[in-house]
């Protein structure tokens, strides 16, 4: 019924391509951050446009490769389920291990951009179709989304921007990492998609499934694992704000890429089941946020004259409550299969 032989390469790449995308990307990054310091590019620049598209770069790669291959569907489901897994996975795990505090320009820059991007994304996805000038107008909103975002940030300076931990090493050095890493970057993903592909082949499930699944949770790894690691040590403060700029990435320079790279072919039930949920669950974030950061403020004013900066936060509960809806999904997700 199955050829073993080939389901053990496949699984042999997909795990193979996992660990080389997390080590590449994070060389990538290093390379990418240390060649824009030796160039004299400020801290703050760094982090909202090299680190923040080379958190999202695994996934990148992996949207290319798929689409080149004619996976488009698994590259929009990588995108998709990358947003999700972000939300329900990484941040719910870390706020269980330690609450995220919510800062305010969170709900007056981030997040009003985050929205409207996930709204554009839902309009374009209505039709079940990505067209090359849908995905050209989400690429192109990507460059001036990024200036807004540096120059807020240079208006509204946040400390622990000029914080980041850039490597030490020459231009000749970082030159090395950032084409190595970029290297591994493509072969990792190469390797993945071929190993996924192979897998939905072999069980009969939809590339689509494998995108939302198993290619989104890989390609969350290194977000999950940088955040939970920032817990642990108490330096979480840009926790949220670097999910949700992920998220934003992911839709503007991921998603974007199956549509200029051809037309892809999608169910229906692309949006109202896997971009229902996803921006269902980017609502409940927004809501829970929203709420924490009104209420409990309003609550601690009235009784000290001090800031209230960093009282709200992103509690267990909350925590909770997106791990249970992040399970919800994948019940959603496989409860029609299991009928």
């Amino acid at each position: 019924m199955f050829d073993i032989p080939v389901l053990w390469q496949a699984a042999a790449a997909i795990l193979a391509g996992f660990a080389g995308l997390i080590w590449s990307a994070d060389r990538f990054v290093g390379g990418s951050a240390a060649i824009a310091k030796n160039f004299g590019l400020s801290p703050l620049v760094i982090g909202l446009t090299i680190v923040a598209l080379g958190t999202s770069a695994p996934e990148m790669v992996v949207s290319i490769n798929a689409s080149l291959e004619d996976l488009g569907e698994l590259a929009i489901g990588n995108a998709l389920g990358s947003n999700l897994a972000n939300i329900g996975m990484v941040l719910a795990i870390t706020a269980l291990i330690s609450p995220l505090p919510i800062q305010k320009h969170l709900l007056t820059r981030e997040i009003p951009v985050m929205l409207l991007v996930t709204a554009v994304a839902g309009w374009f996805l209505f039709d079940a179709t990505l067209s090359t000038t849908e995905g050209g107008i989400l690429l192109g909103l990507l460059l001036p989304l990024m200036g807004l975002m540096i120059l807020n940030q240079r208006n509204h300076p946040d400390p622990a921007e000029d914080n980041m931990d850039i490597p030490d090493m020459t231009t000749a050095l970082a030159l090395v990492w950032f084409i190595v890493g970029l290297t591994l970057l493509i072969i990792s993903s190469k390797a993945l998609v071929w190993g996924a592909q192979e897998v939905a082949l072999s069980f009969g499930v939809s590339p689509l499934i494998i995108g939302l699944t198993v290619i989104a949770i890989g390609t969350s790894l290194p977000e999950l694992a940088a955040t939970i690691t920032s817990a642990l040590k108490g330096h979480h403060d840009m926790a949220l704000g670097n999910i949700i700029g992920s998220n934003i990435f992911n839709i503007l320079a991921v998603m974007s890429l199956p549509g200029l790279f051809g037309l892809p072919t999608m169910d229906e039930v692309v949006f109202w089941r896997d971009y229902l949920s996803m921006a269902g669950i980017t609502l409940l974030l927004v809501a829970a946020i929203a709420v924490d950061y009104f209420f409990r403020n309003r609550a601690t004013q009235p009784q000290t004259n001090k800031t209230s900066h960093g009282v709200a936060r992103l509690g267990r509960r909350i925590g909770c409550l997106l791990l249970l809806a992040y399970g919800a999904y994948y019940y959603l997700l496989f409860a029609p299969t299991a009928a």
